[in-house]
């Protein structure tokens, strides 16, 4: 017998580090620990995984990128919920432990969207996130594709030509690594998963903590 995603006798849990079971079709905010979701996102690559350094390019240092640029470029200091917001606009990727690339996402159809949407939606409930308001979600854009247009060119080894003509991306790729006035080391060089693990539960900590 063909079964629906909503069926409830077809198992769509993955079991979590922690022990945890994350139901992908149905999540609530308690399916996961914050060290599930800091692993995950440290396991998860952008890029498709494709890299010019030994190692990929993780979900999680890319989201504490896009956390330092949109403080940067805010013209009042942000609020801890707001730069909490940054920290985790792609924290659903790490819960499902997939980064679709933007050329497959128009295939994907709605059922992927709406599964991702629904994760989201979690997130959002366990950590007392707000919707994004047209404006912020404007600035967090931006900073989002800063941070894509600088990972093509020094990360994955796209020329700067490519990104404006083949990427679509407008923004300029920056020179210098925000990452690296803030922790140090090889400026655009991917980190271990177990040094992004860390970091970025660092940071998920640090800014519950302010709430």
């Amino acid at each position: 017998m063909t079964t629906t995603p909503h069926d409830p006798h077809t198992r769509a849990w993955v079991r979590m580090p922690s022990g945890k079971r994350l139901d992908l079709l149905n999540p609530t905010p308690s399916d996961w620990e914050d060290e599930d979701l800091a692993l995950g996102l440290a396991r998860t690559y952008r890029w498709g995984g494709h890299s010019a350094w030994p190692l990929p390019l993780s979900v999680a240092q890319h989201s504490i990128t896009v956390l330092l640029l949109r403080r940067a470029a805010a013209p009042a200091p942000l609020t801890p919920l707001d730069e909490l917001r940054e920290l985790l606009h792609d924290a659903e990727e790490g819960l499902l432990g997939f980064d679709c690339i933007s050329v497959l996402k128009p295939f994907m159809g709605d059922s992927f969207r709406d599964l991702t949407s629904r994760l989201e939606r979690a997130v959002f409930l366990r950590y007392g996130l707000a919707p994004w308001t047209p404006a912020d979600h404007a600035q967090h854009k931006r900073a989002d594709r800063l941070a894509a247009a600088s990972e093509a060119v020094h990360v994955v080894g796209w020329s700067a030509h490519e990104v404006l003509h083949t990427l679509k991306i407008t923004v300029p790729p920056l020179s210098n690594d925000p990452l690296v006035a803030h922790y140090g080391g090889q400026a655009w060089e991917p980190w271990p998963p177990t040094l992004s693990r860390d970091r970025f539960l660092a940071e998920l900590d640090r800014l519950k903590a302010l709430l």
